[in-house]
């Protein structure tokens, strides 16, 4: 092997028709352009959004309402979840990792106990959220509330 038998792997190279390289190229004059017109000029680039001139998507639509980005959603959880839970696994500590295996919450999810149903067992609850209801119902049984940060 020498330097005049080496050529470039196959399928790496393409012969690519050059534009712009005089009238018997097959694609000179307006190099493939089309003729006047801002898509035709040196320099030219399309904004986003764009639409022609048209009045664009975002400018049509009306605007509503407005938008926290520093809401904290939380998934809400009745303290009568709470006791079917406890029935039904026979646990007295409940937190986010043992919703989430009982398939209520996702894996990074906020949880908030809330007090709607009864509340006969005692129980220690992990959570990121109290309502205020809640946290009595658990403290009225002897249980204790425990917030995640």
């Amino acid at each position: 092997m020498d330097l005049s038998n080496l050529k470039p792997a196959e399928g790496s190279t393409k012969k690519e028709k050059r534009i712009g390289r005089g009238e018997g190229s097959g694609r000179g004059g307006t190099s493939t352009r089309g003729h006047k017109g801002a898509k035709s000029r040196s320099g030219y680039s399309k904004k986003i959004g764009f639409e022609g001139g048209q009045m664009p998507l975002q400018r049509r639509v009306p605007k509503y309402g407005f938008k926290n980005i520093n809401r904290v959603e939380y998934k809400g959880i009745n303290i009568s979840t709470l006791q079917g839970l406890a029935e039904k696994y026979n646990v007295s500590v409940i937190n986010p990792d043992f919703l989430n295996e009982a398939g209520l919450v996702s894996k990074n999810a906020r949880v908030k106990i809330l007090g709607k149903g009864n509340l006969e067992a005692k129980m220690e609850v992990h959570a990121h959220a109290f309502s205020k209801s809640a946290q009595e119902a658990i403290e009225a049984k002897e249980g204790t509330v425990v917030k995640i940060d």
